[in-house]
């Protein structure tokens, strides 16, 4: 008897734990919109052709020996330095950014306002027991943001996407989401009023409060379980009538950043990624350098890193990507920012750089 009621404990448990998965997983994205773009083919998304470069991961072995043995500090030995932001009652004209951490941020552009990639969920995963935690508390809550005029998302994945921060904005916010092809299955799922979801393929805009919102090519891969590239992966142009700034998304750095850089630039900002890297994973995330490649290549004027900071994805060092990117801005005369979590930035006049994360470090001969 004591082993059945054991067994049925472990079953509720298990059962607890998998019962929110399936929905957090989404919709089923299908379509005649799907099936008709370019870069849609034998049933899933496609990157822009790169000879040599391969979404799969590389070295499997070395990598495992490396997550398991290797002597990186991942995380952060101190609380990361939080910001609490203060928004002007009016909205403001010129171009300003916030960075709440990972790659969500809050650009305002010329008196509108847009959200990018909000994840406020405590794991970037399905899952609320298991799955890459939150390194620092988001700066601000969710609910307490000013009202945007748009929320972009770049991919599907758990730590761009996350099902509760779509149902908070849901609540609390009337603007509309701007995605790419395939990624309105999952928000109608989750509540989103089909008027609110616009859906967009690569070299597609959508006018919004005066803004510009151009979808252009990312080199990635989405999916939420097992199934892959069933929704399309992008990067972000955000024109408004004085100010430009280009997003990244997730992405391996790949030649399409001339084109961008040619059809859409120059920008005042750049949002690039900098952090979850690996040597079996090169051609899907940037190293920093690839990140001031981007950069320039895109013809960008300030530079202010994302996608590092507040989940560990991956087995460098948590200070590695920032200090990579500033040798390296520093190399090519790049003006760059790196703003702790929730500090508000003037693009006009940013602030020096400070080197806030080496003090939550070890740091060699200590």
């Amino acid at each position: 008897m004591r082993r059945s009621l054991v067994a049925l404990g472990l079953l509720g448990a298990a059962a607890w734990a998998v019962r929110d998965i399936p929905r957090a997983v989404g919709g089923r994205a299908r379509g005649d919109r799907i099936t008709g773009s370019p870069q849609h083919r034998d049933g899933r998304f496609h990157n822009l052709p790169n000879p040599g470069t391969s979404t799969a991961l590389r070295d499997v072995g070395g990598t495992l020996r490396e997550l398991l043995t290797g002597g990186q500090q991942r995380t952060p030995l101190a609380p990361v330095p939080l910001v609490r932001p203060t928004f002007p009652a009016q909205r403001a004209e010129g171009l300003h950014a916030t960075w709440f951490g990972h790659a969500s941020v809050l650009l305002e552009v010329d008196g509108a306002r847009v959200l990018l990639d909000p994840v406020w969920s405590d794991r970037a995963s399905p899952s609320r027991l298991a799955g890459p935690r939150r390194l620092h508390e988001p700066p601000v809550p969710l609910a307490a943001l000013p009202e945007v005029d748009a929320v972009l998302i770049s991919h599907d994945h758990y730590d761009h996407l996350d099902e509760a921060a779509v149902e908070t904005l849901v609540r609390t916010q009337g603007a509309p989401f701007v995605v790419p092809l395939g990624i309105g299955a999952h928000l109608r799922r989750w509540g989103v009023p089909a008027g609110r979801v616009v859906e967009l393929d690569w070299s597609e805009s959508v006018e919004v409060a005066g803004l510009r919102l151009t979808s252009t090519p990312a080199q990635h891969f989405s999916g939420r379980l097992f199934a892959r590239d069933r929704t399309l992966w992008t990067s972000w142009v955000v024109a408004g009538p004085r100010s430009r700034v280009f997003y990244t998304g997730d992405s391996g750095f790949f030649p399409g950043y001339e084109r961008i850089g040619a059809e859409h630039g120059p920008f005042d900002l750049t949002l690039v990624q900098i952090g979850a890297y690996n040597a079996s994973w090169p051609d899907v995330h940037m190293t920093p350098e690839e990140g001031v490649a981007t950069h320039l290549a895109v013809r960008g004027g300030l530079l202010m890193p994302v996608h590092w900071a507040t989940f560990n994805l991956a087995m460098h060092a948590w200070n590695e990507p920032p200090n990579r990117l500033w040798a390296e801005a520093k190399a090519h005369d790049v003006q760059l920012a790196v703003p702790r979590p929730g500090e508000r930035v003037s693009v006009a006049t940013p602030p020096p750089v400070e080197p806030w994360w080496d003090a939550l470090v070890e740091q060699p001969g200590r």
